[in-house]
């Protein structure tokens, strides 16, 4: 397994560790943000890594294309959860949110089924980078008591919201032409 590839697996395991520090009452608020804020930073700095590596060293595997979005998948949505649970976002955010990463995500099983490789596309990576960087501000919010972030905090999971219809839209646009759906 190549670095890119660990970097994505390690952040589908960092994704449980951040839910788990969060929301688990043994450790003590505010100590429990601090933490989660830390893995949920290490988590996106593993995104930004996997991919900038593969591209320069050509590493790009399609194991790599595959599960690089769905350990994208799996932090935000972790985070989308402690932001609903804390009130920063509503769930009909999360609803359009988690439809449109469905959505994609069969279409994106389709293709691979019959060999065909869809990557992002930059809609899709705009809306992944607001996502995270928008859930380091919320977090950041949270564990140090910026209010006014948290006043904006809907507004900004509406802006990925709205990113998300976007970039899905495009991306099974783009998969519909590209799947045979007759076999």
């Amino acid at each position: 397994m190549n670095l890119p590839n660990k970097l994505t697996v390690a952040r589908m395991v960092l994704t449980p560790v951040f839910l788990l520090v969060v929301t688990l009452p043994f450790i003590p608020h505010p100590i429990n943000l601090y933490i989660g804020f830390a893995v949920y930073l290490a988590g996106c700095v593993t995104d930004f890594l996997d991919g900038k590596i593969a591209r320069k060293y050509n590493l790009i595997t399609v194991f790599g294309q595959l599960a690089d979005p769905v350990a994208d998948k799996m932090l935000t949505t972790a985070a989308l959860l402690v932001f609903l649970e804390n009130g920063a976002c509503d769930v009909y955010t999360v609803f359009i949110i988690l439809t449109r990463e469905f959505a994609v995500t069969a279409v994106r099983l389709a293709a691979a089924a019959q060999g065909v490789v869809i990557p992002a596309n930059i809609w899709g990576k705009l809306k992944t980078a607001s996502q995270m960087i928008f859930s380091i501000a919320i977090l950041a919010s949270m564990a140090f008591g910026l209010q006014l972030v948290l006043l904006a905090a809907p507004v900004m999971m509406w802006i990925t919201a709205v990113l998300a219809v976007i970039s899905g839209i495009i991306y099974i646009a783009k998969g519909v032409k590209l799947i045979d759906f007759n076999r």
